[in-house]
């Protein structure tokens, strides 16, 4: 739905000083443009989980990070985003990409368990569907900044 560039403009107006992922397939064609970025720093992760800790880190340190990767991978940091967010209480700000979201028949799992977990952790949310909803994500951060606290963008994906 964004191209490369348009995530790179969007987050270097936002900001936002570094970009911490673990990309999906629709993610994951953005990386050229993330790491030409001269304002935007792409940290690497292995596990989802190391994810949440680092933005922390970088966030505490008076940097602007946000975090991006998929469902999937915001299940598997459950507790490192947990941690983040409610024990720490750092308005760390993520891009997840909702996996499947587009496809109405799926049986994926991941697909029919994104909204009950996000709403049962009480994150504030928006879901961008549609290319007309790409507004959202600027306005999404922008509104988390100024209420200094954390947020996530659903990002409807085709496919996992």
């Amino acid at each position: 739905m964004f191209t490369g560039s348009e995530i790179v403009e969007i987050l270097e107006q936002s900001g936002v000083t570094h970009v911490v992922w673990l990309p999906d397939s629709t993610l994951g064609p953005w990386e050229s443009d993330l790491e030409s970025s001269s304002k935007l720093r792409l940290i690497r992760v292995c596990r989802e989980g190391e994810a949440w800790p680092l933005a922390a880190g970088l966030l505490v340190a008076g940097q602007a990070p946000i975090v991006m990767m998929q469902t999937t991978g915001l299940f598997e940091s459950g507790d490192a985003m947990r941690n983040v967010l409610f024990d720490l209480r750092l308005p760390v700000f993520a891009v997840i990409g909702a996996r499947n979201w587009l496809v109405t028949d799926s049986g994926d799992s991941a697909r029919r368990f994104t909204e009950p977990i996000v709403q049962a952790w009480g994150l504030d949310c928006v879901l961008i569907g549609q290319p007309s909803d790409k507004p959202k994500l600027a306005d999404h951060y922008q509104a988390c900044v100024h209420a200094r606290q954390a947020g996530i963008v659903l990002l409807a994906e085709e496919s996992g």
